[in-house]
This record gives C-alpha cells, structure tokens and sequence, in this order.
C-alpha cells in the first residue's frame, strides 16, 4: 500500500511531521498555493502518487492526529475489504456521521456511506484501480471540494464508500484552508483507541443499509430518510423530525408519550441550564429515535460477534454517545462543551437510547 499527505505550504512542517510519524510515503503539494482554495487539487496530487506495482493507495489529509499503527490498521482493513473504498474518519454532526453513530450502538464495525451527503475524506484508502478510475473521472472537474466530487463519482458506480465505525483518526484544529472553519469544531464521531479499534474493524460486522437515520445539526433533530437521494434536490435537504416521522412508521404521539414517560426532569434541567430547554429536548428526542433505530439494525444484525471483546464494543457505544451532545450544538457553543458538560450531555442521552430500545412503531 502506497500513502501521502495532501497539504498546503503553509501546512509544511506539520505535514511532515505526520508523514514521518507514520510512515507514510510522501507528500502531495497543493501546485497552486496561491489560487483559489481547492482541496481537489490538491486531491489529484494525491492519487496521482499511487504506486503502480501496489494494490491500495492512502490518501491522509494534514489536519489529522492518528495512532502510529495507523497504515498497519489501514492494511489490514484492505485485505478484509480489497475492492471496497475505505473511509477511516467522518465527522461527528454530518449525516455519516449519525449512521455511524447509530452502527457504534447497534454492535457494527463498518457502515456503509448514504449517497446524498460529502464522503468524508481526511482519510481514505482506495484499491488502486478505483484510485486511477476515480483520478480520471474528476480531471477537468470544476468542483473544487474533494469529498464532494467522491460522493458524485461513488454514485456513478452504484456503491458508496464503507466507514470505518471506530474512529482512529482524529481532526485537529478549526481552521479550514477550503473555507470549512465556519462549521466550527469538528471532530470524530466514535473516537477509539487503536488497541480497540483493531478487533473491531478486522472482526466485526457491517451494517450495510442502518434504515432512516437520527442526526443532529445545529441544536436540532433531523431524519435522513431511506431513498432521499432520489429527491428532486438529490437529497441534499434536511428533514425536521416531526415532518419525517410518518416515513418511519413512528407517530409524534408515541415520540411525545416516551418522552413524558423517560425523560429525567433532574439531567433535563441541568442540561438547559446550560444550553436551554429547547436544545435539551431536540438532544433526547435525537437519542431517542437514535436508540430505536439502534436495536432494530442490532436485531438485524444478530447481536454481538463472539470473536469482537465485548469490553471494547461498550467503549465504543460510550464513545458514540459522548459526542452526541457536542455534535449536536450549534457551531459557536461547541466550546462550551468542556468535560463536566460532555459527561452530563452522555447521561442524559443514555436514558434516551434506552427509552428509544423500547419504542416500537404503533
């Protein structure tokens, strides 16, 4: 497997300290610093540094933390899945995001990407032959957005990428030299330690279709519904909750009777202390449609490997559920969140995800 760091000059030494830290190939250089802001060119560098005699290539962006072991992990996961793209980070707000999520709870180690969002790209591995299709398909592309162009070329080929569930790849910083840095903190969805990661993602399961996912954007829930991609805008649009429930066979009586029956009024209050009562709301009807969907795909999925240790899948669950809170603040509060607020938000969202295992369509 071949490897490189996309980045700009003025990225340099910290891409090169990655790049040693891990033992990656080289780097690829943005050939037009001083242009208009373009991660796709910078991406074309990137694959174009395939080796020809390898059977995967990595493709590593500079604003990442990983483990030391991360190509060994990397490796290994391309054995397992040799003719599928690999994507080894996804940010904790996106809809990927919440499929993730929803993955990290129901006991999987993969899921697979929705069509109509970004296909994150701070670190994918490709087999080299879909690195060389992908390379060609975006030369003369006006898109200026790598992720962007990977979810209309996945699209073209009629099977999206697969996410790695357990995150080992970590953002660092909010600066955006491709015009991100409004979106604010971003970082992963299922943070994990490699020593647990490894198990998970060589043994365990893929959740290939999670159904209709919960998400959370700016201090409010959302539906990704199934097929939304086929919308007239392609899927791009946001589907408050309450309009989405008639799709999931859920009605907003039953949502609203959970909540009057589970929702702890102590950890509720203390959360709208500090972010308001609407947000604390939005947060446990998140998680609770959020468990609910959880159980089912764990049901579709057979419960737990044997051969996955179930102390590193319970980190993994707390992991999803402790960036839910975060995740689902609007940009400019993210900071807010410090350790005592994050371990209060994941109280609060456990009693919801348990309260959403017992919810049933009426």
């Amino acid at each position: 497997m071949s490897s490189a760091v996309m980045t700009h000059p003025v990225r340099l030494v910290q891409a090169r300290d990655l790049a040693g830290r891990l033992g990656l190939d080289g780097l690829a250089l943005d050939p037009e610093p001083d242009g208009p802001p373009s991660a796709m060119r910078t991406a074309m560098v990137a694959w174009a540094a395939a080796d020809a005699e390898g059977s995967h290539h990595l493709v590593v962006q500079d604003d990442v933390s990983a483990p030391e072991n991360l190509v060994a992990l990397v490796g290994r996961a391309a054995t397992r899945f040799p003719d599928e793209a690999l994507v080894f980070y996804t940010n904790w707000h996106a809809r990927n995001g919440g499929a993730a999520r929803l993955a990290a709870l129901a006991g999987a180690a993969w899921v697979r990407a929705v069509p109509d969002e970004f296909t994150p790209s701070l670190a994918v591995c490709l087999p080299l032959d879909t690195a060389e299709d992908f390379r060609k398909f975006a030369t003369g592309s006006a898109e200026r957005h790598d992720d962007e162009l990977f979810s209309v070329f996945f699209r073209a080929r009629g099977r999206m990428s697969l996410i790695a569930v357990p995150t080992v790849v970590e953002h660092i910083g909010t600066s955006s030299i491709n015009g991100h840095a409004t979106q604010g903190i971003r970082l992963a969805v299922c943070p994990t330690d490699a020593a647990d990661a490894e198990p998970i993602l060589e043994r365990g399961r893929v959740l290939e279709e999670p159904g209709w996912i919960p998400y959370m954007r700016y201090g409010e829930g959302y539906i990704r519904l199934v097929g939304q991609e086929h919308g007239p805008d392609g899927g791009r649009g946001h589907h408050r909750w309450r309009d989405a429930l008639p799709a999931t066979g859920l009605t907003e009586e039953a949502v609203r009777r959970a909540v009057a029956d589970g929702l702890p009024e102590d950890l509720a209050a203390q959360v709208a202390e500090r972010f308001g009562r609407s947000f604390a709301e939005e947060l446990w009807i998140h998680c609770l449609l959020l468990g609910r969907q959880a159980a089912e795909a764990a049901r579709r999925l057979g419960g737990d490997p044997d051969d996955v240790p179930p102390a590193a899948l319970a980190r993994l669950r707390e992991a999803a559920v402790s960036t839910a809170g975060p995740a689902g603040l609007p940009p400019e509060r993210r900071p807010e969140a410090g350790p005592d607020e994050v371990r209060l938000m994941s109280a609060f969202a456990w009693t919801a995800v348990r309260a959403g295992e017992r919810l049933r369509p009426e």
